[in-house]
């Protein structure tokens, strides 16, 4: 028997835990205990910054901040950018009159499923998620190296193009059962130096379609690796909107993290999700913790209608992401951030089942977010990088790597005469900083230790 829903304007945290429980107690009468060998190690957490490595002071000298036309000395002290001089003996790192950007932000990721630095993998038709899905899990077991290692490689890679933070969603069914969380998680902390990862726990099968997912994420939430948990297309491809919403919001409630729900349906079915969405963070103040990724049913609306919606958003701080899929797909930022909404740009997958296509480069998604949107001007090019950076930072909780002092030493240098021409020619990032360590050099990753390679 599935739980009834409730009437509109009856939402309450009573009803929406009370409608967890109930869609629990069909799945499972009690929740498995977490295995010891799936205990994954503490999260770091990007919000938090626990990854962020402080070294002695630096001057970057020579360098021309966000493309400006006389150069100038960086200076870094603890990890931030400092006002004062250099200190005496501070370490120097030539900037060569090359533009220091800040670094950016992939706020939606799945490093899980790639088959980056692997072999050619030839793609089968699909039709639909389900289509997709399968194929997942054919490529899943067909794979010779781990998650850990496919996913530490993609990231890594992200560093050494100037990514200073990403979303990763990690897949969780009982086809891989926890693997992609512990994979992601393995790489997050071997990565800890130079990049901060938010972990999503994310049933691409469906939650209440596939049997087992509830209590694999109720397990992942339990486990302290993951600091968000995922659903997708409540209404259309779990054809069970009332109790997904009520089932993912509660773990996210029980366990104190955020939610990331993936959205493709378009029209009135996900309209009504958006609509669950809004009602379950307000009854459950998970206000400035739940994010809607894709989001496809925002752009078609009227304008009233996208303003009605959006101002909900922005009141109740629901972030949203896009990875610019299209002219007619991509989210209108520009009337969204009127209301207060944050909004990031991601990668989406990378070279995966679902598509041949993806490098993980957030400068590339910017130039490619310019491009879909059919932008001309410099401050519409300078826009889709703020977007990249400072969108994305928005929506993980961190602050803005904007060069001022204070602010975290997370940086790019690049050749090249300014801002909106580094969108439009993606030069290779010569040098990445992560609070004010080199991590990357020439479109080389830097290790741990200080050396080049793996």
């Amino acid at each position: 028997m599935q739980p009834s829903s409730p009437s509109p304007g009856t939402f309450s945290r009573r009803s929406v835990l009370a409608g967890a429980v109930a869609v629990a107690g069909t799945t499972a009468a009690v929740a498995p205990a977490p295995r010891a060998e799936a205990a994954p190690a503490a999260p770091v957490s990007a919000a938090s910054g626990d990854g962020q490595p402080h070294t002695g002071p630096v001057v970057f000298r020579d360098v021309r901040p966000l493309g400006a036309p006389d150069a100038t000395d960086l200076v870094v002290v603890d990890g931030r950018v400092s006002r004062g001089p250099a200190p005496r003996g501070a370490k120097v790192v030539e900037g060569g009159g090359r533009i220091a950007l800040p670094s950016l932000v992939d706020a939606h990721i799945h490093p899980d499923k790639t088959t980056w630095g692997g072999s050619w993998v030839s793609r089968r038709p699909a039709s639909g998620i389900a289509d997709y899905v399968a194929q997942d899990v054919d490529l899943f077991h067909s794979q010779h190296r781990s998650v850990a290692e496919r996913a530490y490689g993609l990231m890594s890679h992200a560093v050494t193009r100037g990514t200073r933070a990403m979303r990763a969603h990690a897949d969780v069914a009982p086809a891989y059962d926890l693997a992609g969380v512990e994979g992601l998680a393995e790489a997050r902390k071997r990565l800890r130096h130079a990049l901060d990862v938010q972990i999503v726990a994310f049933p691409q099968h469906g939650v209440i379609r596939t049997p087992g997912t509830a209590e694999l994420l109720e397990e992942a939430a339990r486990s302290g690796a993951v600091d968000m948990i995922g659903g997708i297309d409540p209404g259309g491809f779990d054809q069970a909107p009332e109790e997904q919403l009520d089932l993912v919001f509660g773990i996210a409630d029980r366990h104190g993290i955020g939610v990331d729900i993936h959205l493709h349906d378009r029209g009135a079915k996900g309209i009504d999700a958006m609509r669950g969405i809004i009602d379950r963070t307000r009854a459950l103040s998970l206000h400035g913790k739940v994010t809607v990724s894709h989001v496809f049913c925002l752009p078609g609306l009227e304008d009233g209608e996208l303003d009605s919606v959006a101002a909900e958003l922005g009141d109740l701080d629901i972030a949203l992401t896009t990875v610019a899929p299209s002219d007619s797909l991509v989210l209108p930022i520009a009337r969204l951030r009127e209301h207060g909404v944050r909004v990031g740009l991601g990668s989406d997958g990378v070279r995966d089942s679902w598509s041949p296509f993806g490098n993980a480069d957030m400068l590339h998604r910017a130039h490619l977010l310019g491009w879909v949107t059919d932008v001309r001007l410099d401050e519409e090019l300078t826009d889709c990088y703020q977007v990249a950076a400072h969108g994305g930072a928005d929506v993980m909780g961190l602050a803005h790597a904007d060069l001022r002092p204070g602010a975290p030493a997370d940086f790019v240098l690049v050749r090249g005469e300014c801002l909106p021409q580094v969108v439009v020619d993606m030069p290779r990032r010569d040098l990445v900083v992560h609070g004010g360590v080199v991590v990357a050099r020439d479109g080389e990753f830097v290790a741990g230790d200080g050396r080049p390679g793996r």
